[in-house]
């Protein structure tokens, strides 16, 4: 089948052979006899090219009138079986190219691994020459033409792919960026868009597809103004060129080189100059400035090479200003690159305040963030920002605060500090907690926001989690935030502590006792988030330790979480209904304290019934069978409501299955306990549902 209509007629005579099959094996005779005169018409049409051989005198259109209906049900038989040889002979055929098919596209995929684009070629199309209607080998080839530049021959494939599936994927994936290749603005975003529709979970994929379609739109329409305006003798669009002329004549003064970059400014402080300044080529023009290369480097630190420094950094600003493309060029330049992630620390104040500006303007888009992560140095870059922040004896710069901030929002630079996360920020992390004073009390919370934001990445959770120097800081700023009463940090530094004691450390274990000795002490605060988030570092350190269980339960935590119990919002419901289970689990004084201060269980009660939290129900439920072991504890509950409680969540149809199977361990232990429960169990018709919750305890 040398092409798309062979294929199509193919498959309409293999549709109409079936039919003809159905109706020779007719019990009509009226169908048979149709049937055969429609076999000699596919024979006769078929002389000459089909493989098959047939015995023409045994079937003739002529002859059937006055034929036996013996001899033409035998022409029928005969005829079906020609058809299934031909049908089986087909098959065998095809498994054959199938295989070799198949070999061909491996060969491809290992060629173009290797970055071999024409072998791929011509290995995939081998492989269509032995069929035709391969999906894979046509998306495969569209591929490799898009890496050789051929974009029509990818679209070409990729429709004939969508012709074998029209649900390929892949397919529109390839002739979108073909199309946008070629600069079908359109075309490629309707391949996109169709793409996303067909699998919704490539939807982020064809986000990202999309956005750049977008950009290379607005490049192109932003250099054809530019073109325009230069060549209709725009007086701003001809002065551009003629400042960067003047930027690449050698041996000038310092001084004359920052003259002609704030005229530059002035020039491209817009779409036009800043297009025609990157069209011109004034990214390689500064770059290629030995003056200026030398300054970047601050290779020397008189007046007027750091002059210089800020003039190339500011106008660097204005050109990348809004200008997608600009800021792409500018970022991967060997001079920027080189230079000016060590800018940012620099101890020149103007130097420093310009790049800190500049690295705001990438810092505020996703597109920017991408860049940096794309093409820096990230842990450096986080160094520095980090230096920038704190300073020993020196004022805070928010505004290094504020683009650690925004890049920490950026999934792929949080991958790229894995590898210099101790160093970039554990280190000064532990220096600035260990050395807490009134002039910290706004910047130390929003740094660690932004640490919180670093290690929403495991691999960085998990090197932080185990830090034992950063543990002890941790622990000596709690204390010294209590004695200071510095809410504000203690706040920020108890929700990192309870994001990074959700992973089990022995680094956690060993300050465990310490930690939730001073957490204890907040629970008497009156502020209630620091209430709350002290009940949250417990709920999550108490479990790593016995020690600690055994620590809070002789502080009496039981009463006062009971207490906080009765008027906590729902956060803190969850954090406290935790740690009564960890010391009810653990500790005998903890569920004999429990018991004492509420004979009848009424938090437990209260929670199972207005709780639509699975995971309070569970752990109340839990905890009421813990105190349930106690000595009339059951006897207590009597004239309750606890029976129908217990028994609703053991029927529910909770997606977490611990919630049915504490209710039913509660259930158990209350009518063991008590046996009086069971009449009221037997008339609620209860024992069968607690039968089928037994399955699901071990």
């Amino acid at each position: 089948m040398d092409s798309i209509e062979d294929l199509e007629v193919f498959l309409k005579n293999v549709d109409d052979i079936s039919n003809l099959v159905k109706d020779l094996n007719s019990s009509d005779v009226r169908v048979q006899q149709r049937a055969i005169e429609e076999a000699d018409g596919h024979i006769a049409a078929l002389n000459g090219s089909c493989r098959t051989k047939v015995n023409k005198t045994r079937i003739n259109t002529d002859a059937h009138s006055n034929e036996p209906l013996n001899s033409q049900t035998e022409s029928a038989e005969n005829f079906m079986k020609l058809i299934e040889r031909d049908v089986e002979d087909r098959r065998k055929r095809r498994i054959a190219q199938e295989k070799k098919a198949t070999a061909l596209k491996d060969k491809g995929n290992q060629a173009y691994a290797q970055g071999a684009y024409e072998t791929a070629v011509s290995y995939y199309s081998e492989g269509l020459a032995e069929l035709r209607d391969n999906q894979q080998l046509y998306t495969n080839r569209a591929q490799a033409y898009i890496k050789l530049e051929k974009y029509q021959e990818a679209i070409s494939d990729c429709e004939w792919a969508l012709k074998c599936n029209d649900k390929c994927t892949k397919s529109y994936l390839h002739m979108g960026k073909a199309y946008l290749a070629l600069k079908k603005y359109n075309d490629s975003r309707t391949c996109f868009e169709k793409m996303s529709l067909l699998e919704p979970r490539m939807e982020k994929l064809a986000k990202e597809y999309l956005a750049k379609v977008e950009l290379d739109e607005r490049k192109e329409n932003q250099e054809m103004n530019a073109r325009q305006d230069f060549d209709n003798g725009v007086e701003k669009a001809k002065l551009i060129p003629q400042l960067l002329e003047k930027l690449w004549t050698p041996g000038q003064m310092l001084l004359y080189y920052c003259g002609v970059l704030e005229i530059l400014c002035q020039a491209a402080n817009d779409c036009t100059g800043q297009t025609l300044f990157r069209l011109h080529d004034g990214f390689s023009i500064i770059d290629g400035n030995d003056a200026v290369r030398s300054c970047l480097l601050q290779e020397t630190n008189d007046p007027s090479s750091q002059d210089l420094c800020v003039s190339v950094v500011k106008a660097w600003r204005v050109i990348c200003s809004e200008n997608e493309e600009n800021q792409k060029t500018l970022m991967t330049r060997p001079a920027f690159k080189e230079s000016f992630v060590p800018l940012v620390s620099s101890d020149h104040a103007a130097i420093q305040k310009e790049c800190l500006d500049l690295w705001i303007l990438y810092s505020q888009t996703e597109y920017g963030r991408r860049l940096v992560a794309d093409n820096l140095d990230v842990p450096l870059l986080t160094r520095s920002l980090v230096a920038c922040i704190w300073r020993p004896g020196q004022r805070r710069e928010n505004r290094a605060l504020l683009i650690l901030q925004n890049l920490a929002t950026e999934k792929k630079f949080c991958r790229q500090l894995r590898s210099g996360l101790i160093d970039s920020v554990a280190v000064p992390l532990t220096t600035i907690l260990s050395n807490i004073g009134e002039a910290d009390r706004h910047v130390v919370p929003t740094l660690i926001s932004a640490v919180g934001e670093l290690i929403r990445d495991d691999v960085n959770r998990h090197a932080l989690a185990h830090d034992a120097e950063c543990w002890k800081a941790f622990l000596l700023a709690v204390k010294q935030c209590m004695s200071c009463s510095f809410k504000e940090i203690l706040y920020a530094l108890l929700g990192l502590i309870i994001n990074l004691s959700t992973l089990t450390s022995p680094v956690i274990q060993e300050q465990a006792v310490h930690l939730c000795g001073c957490c204890l002490d907040l629970l008497k605060d009156d502020h209630g988030g620091l209430v709350t988030r002290a009940l949250g570092v417990l709920s999550t350190v108490l479990p790593q330790s016995s020690e600690a269980v055994n620590h809070v339960v002789q502080g009496r935590v039981v009463k006062t979480v009971r207490r906080l119990l009765k008027t906590a919002e729902w956060t803190a419901t969850k954090y406290a209904i935790k740690i009564l289970v960890v010391c009810t689990a653990a500790s005998h004084s903890a569920r004999r304290d429990l018991v004492k201060s509420d004979r009848t269980l009424s938090v437990f009660r209260r929670l199972l019934s207005a709780s639509c939290d699975e995971m309070v129900s569970g752990n109340a439920a839990l905890c009421l069978a813990h105190c349930l072991e106690l000595k009339d504890v059951a006897s207590n509950l009597l004239g309750t409501d606890i029976v129908l409680q217990l028994l609703r969540h053991a029927a529910g149809d909770a997606k977490r299955t611990a919630v049915q199977q504490n209710a039913a361990i509660a259930l158990g232990k209350l009518c063991q306990s008590e046996p009086r429960h069971v009449s009221r169990l037997r008339d609620l018709h209860g024992f069968g549902i607690l039968h089928s919750c037994m399955k699901l305890v071990e």
